[in-house]
């Protein structure tokens, strides 16, 4: 049951972040180009999986994501607004897939597979 609620948990953020995405008129084409980018944190793993474990998961919360799209509402900067709603939407679309926070005994183990 806990693994089906973090499912549907992104699936509502991913569709949030859509929908707020699509509210603000920002570009789809720059949605699509910029979407996977924070999976560039994976080659944390090139260094060790400690390493790789550690920049995967402060990239893949939502504390940083979040942080960057309130400073660009406060500061009214649109472009900070639209990075922080793409990096959430991303985040959103990996625990709907799936995907966790790793832990550092290998890539694949996550806080989704242990239940």
């Amino acid at each position: 049951m806990p693994k089906l609620l973090l499912h549907a948990e992104g699936f509502i953020v991913l569709v949030c972040s859509l929908f707020m995405y699509q509210m603000m008129e920002f570009s789809w084409w720059l949605f699509i180009l910029l979407l996977f980018v924070p999976d560039v944190s994976a080659l944390g793993y090139v260094v060790n999986k400690r390493v790789g474990a550690v920049v995967y998961n402060i990239v893949h919360t939502y504390v940083l994501a979040l942080i960057v799209l309130g400073i660009g509402y406060v500061s009214e900067l649109p472009v900070m607004m639209m990075l922080g709603v793409i990096w959430v939407a991303h985040i959103g679309m990996d625990r709907m897939c799936g995907f966790g926070l790793k832990y550092p005994s290998a890539f694949q183990d996550t806080h989704m597979q242990r239940f």
